[in-house]
């Protein structure tokens, strides 16, 4: 970074703009919201510097979901799509050489696991995961199938909208931070009980990806495209530290 680049004031954090941990809606969230106030903690230097991941360990198809769990090269079925965007933080700088891996269901809605009893069926050739790295610029991308929507025993009928879970690690795998992406249009949006625990709008609509026609392929696949910011003012509403990194 060089030295005369301007990185401003620091931005607080603005706690009220995050996702509410009780939510009654939200069924799980009753007993697993914390009942007391939360305690800041030290990190210790195991967090801080392992265990590390591997760059090297990733291979050329980790992301690319369409290929990476065939046995005989066939491709996964579904919408093919392309999610990219860049890691950035507070400032718009970009974050390179970041680790980012993503998990979602298939294009009929149902996840390979074990306690997933959904009807619909399992794609043979669909794992559902990937990872990858940034480049210097933080760009990240994935060659995936746009997934379903799904129903969950919340309320008497609630499904999921489409949406692609996202994790980003920082140097070490005590910083981790996770979030999802959900699709520009999609009208289960609006009618999700987890989407609605992120009270303002404007908030929510930054886990919402807005279709990228400059990057999709004619006769091949779609593209949205979804940037992930670390704090600041346009930063991305993250599961696991709600009040951003």
């Amino acid at each position: 970074m060089s030295e005369t680049t301007d990185q401003g004031p620091l931005i607080p954090r603005q706690r009220h703009l995050h996702p509410v941990p009780y939510d009654p809606e939200y069924k799980t969230s009753v007993p697993r919201s914390p009942k007391w106030p939360l305690l800041s903690m030290e990190s210790t230097p195991s967090e801080e510097t392992g265990p590390r991941f591997g760059h090297s360990l990733l291979g050329p198809l980790d992301n690319n979901l369409i290929l990476n769990f065939s046995k005989d090269g066939s491709p996964a079925i579904g919408e093919r799509i392309l999610m990219h965007g860049r890691v950035l933080d507070e400032n718009a700088r970009p974050v390179p050489h970041t680790l980012v891996e993503i998990w979602q269901a298939n294009a009929g809605g149902r996840y390979r696991h074990v306690k997933d009893n959904y009807l619909a069926p399992l794609d043979p050739n669909f794992g559902g995961c990937g990872r990858t790295i940034t480049d210097a610029e933080g760009r990240y991308q994935f060659l995936t199938i746009r997934p379903g929507a799904y129903p969950w025993p919340n309320r008497a009928n609630d499904w999921r909208p489409m949406h692609i879970h996202i994790s980003v690690f920082g140097h070490s795998f005590g910083q981790r931070l996770i979030t999802q992406m959900y699709f520009e249009g999609d009208p289960l949006i609006d009618r999700c009980p987890i989407a609605a625990t992120i009270k303002a709008r404007s908030q929510l609509d930054r886990l919402v990806a807005p279709l990228d026609m400059s990057r999709a392929r004619p006769l091949d696949f779609l593209a949205y495209k979804f940037d992930i910011v670390l704090r600041g003012r346009r930063q991305t509403m993250f599961e696991n530290k709600l009040e951003g990194m």
